[in-house]
């Protein structure tokens, strides 16, 4: 390729590697998308695609909002960029309180990220500065959970519970065990809400503690909901056990709310659904309802105040990100919260969440279906494998949803996802369910 690159070559393909993308199935048979309002997308040979997932689970508020698109276009008018680093602008500071505001108990400190996986490694390593600073340095020890997933990042990874991410790249950290999954299908098919059976998987941390000693481990972070692997919500009394355990033994507890902060549960952070108050939460996706790059962490009192000692010129925390805080994000995020306080978003997810959960579990007994689960606005079908092998079903049903269909939905393996935007009306959630219920039936 020369250095002077055409701004009228073809629309070529190959260039661009996908991620999480099956490259060389794409390229055959593209999936492309020109434009997006409210609750669809418009391909580029003009068909109007059903968003079934909020984009990737984050365009809560449903597409093409002005209020959004207009405040990042005067905020790029009034002020690009600014540098994070010993400078600061003003909606940086209103969005940290307004965040704080709406956190539960005494998360009141915000660390700005571009995304959750960024997130998800800020939080890691504010635990283990905390110990640090705190003169328990021998706490290093990360507890995560099998499928789980927290981000891409190395931290991430290595907390997570992934099987792909395991074979590809190993473990990146040393030091890290997990949690057994909270989902047995025997004991928890075709569940609504919150499995009844589960809470006592909790009690593995304290078999984690007798092996390690609680003087070396830093802090546990889960999912209140896994996404990525399925939609797996935690059992009752589930995630009150942990923080339970994690008080008696000192461990911080972090709850990784990427996918269900901002409404996907019906509150603006799963914790206070479940009544439990982490020490740290990370946010992403929902925050910006996808329209700018923008995550974070949300810290207690006490984890933040524990830095703020020593000479007063001095940085506190050796960590951060060019972008952090990014004035264009900002300005997306807060005119996204005033939607989302405006329009009573999160209220509507909870009066829709009988109806939305009657809807897809309708699909039970269509062939293949081995099991359904729903809470929030969030549905799960999981498939029986195909002769194709493991994630070939999900894979064609994906191509069918979009090519024959008109409906975005999200897979992992052979579990067919929907998560749509908070947006979504009565009517929808029925054409939703009845476009996926043929989806289903054409892979059979």
């Amino acid at each position: 390729m020369t250095s002077n690159a055409s701004t009228d070559l073809p629309n070529d393909l190959a260039a661009y590697w996908m991620p999480f993308t099956a490259n060389r199935a794409f390229k055959k048979a593209p999936r492309m998308l020109g434009r997006a309002k409210g609750m669809h997308y418009h391909t580029p040979d003009g068909r109007k695609v059903l968003d079934g997932v909020a984009g990737l689970w984050c365009v809560n508020t449903g597409h093409g909002r002005e209020e959004i698109v207009a405040a990042i276009q005067a905020q790029a008018q009034e002020m690009d960029y600014a540098p994070p680093f010993q400078i600061g602008h003003p909606k940086a500071f209103q969005l940290a309180s307004r965040l704080a505001a709406m956190a539960p108990g005494d998360l009141d400190h915000v660390f700005f990220t571009n995304s959750g996986s960024e997130a998800v490694d800020t939080a890691l390593k504010i635990a283990l500065a905390y110990w640090n600073v705190s003169g328990q340095g021998a706490r290093t020890r990360l507890v995560g959970r099998v499928r789980g997933y927290n981000g891409v990042g190395f931290g991430g990874i290595s907390v997570g519970g992934m099987v792909a991410n395991r074979k590809y790249f190993g473990s990146l950290l040393t030091g890290v065990d997990h949690l057994p999954t909270t989902y047995n299908r025997s004991e928890q098919a075709f569940t609504r809400g919150e499995p009844a059976w589960g809470a006592h998987l909790a009690d593995e941390l304290e078999n984690i503690v007798g092996l390690h000693d609680a003087s070396t481990l830093a802090a546990v972070i889960v999912e209140p909901m896994a996404g990525s692997t399925g939609a797996l919500p935690a059992p009752q009394g589930y995630l009150k056990r942990l923080r339970e355990i994690c008080d008696k033994y000192g461990i911080l507890l972090i709850f990784d709310e990427v996918i269900t902060g901002f409404g996907r549960l019906g509150h603006a952070f799963a914790a206070e659904r479940y009544g439990v108050i982490p020490d740290m939460i990370t946010f992403a996706k929902g925050v910006t309802a996808g329209a700018v790059p923008m995550g974070g962490v949300l810290v207690r009192k006490g984890i933040h105040d524990a830095f703020m000692k020593g000479p007063e010129h001095a940085v506190e925390l050796f960590h951060g990100y060019t972008y952090s805080a990014h004035p264009l994000a900002c300005a997306a995020a807060l005119a996204t919260l005033d939607i989302y306080a405006r329009e009573d978003l999160f209220g509507r997810v909870l009066r829709l969440e009988q109806l939305w959960g009657d809807a897809v579990h309708a699909l039970r007994g269509l062939p293949h279906v081995a099991d359904i689960r729903t809470i929030g606005l969030v549905g799960a079908i999981d498939l029986d494998p195909s002769d194709g092998g493991p994630g070939k079903r999900g894979f064609d049903a994906l191509n069918e949803a979009f090519h024959k269909q008109d409906l975005l939905i999200r897979t992992a393996g052979d579990t067919l996802v929907l998560a749509p935007p908070l947006i979504i009306s009565e009517s929808q959630i029925g054409e939703m369910t009845e476009k996926l219920g043929k989806v289903i039936r054409a892979v059979a």
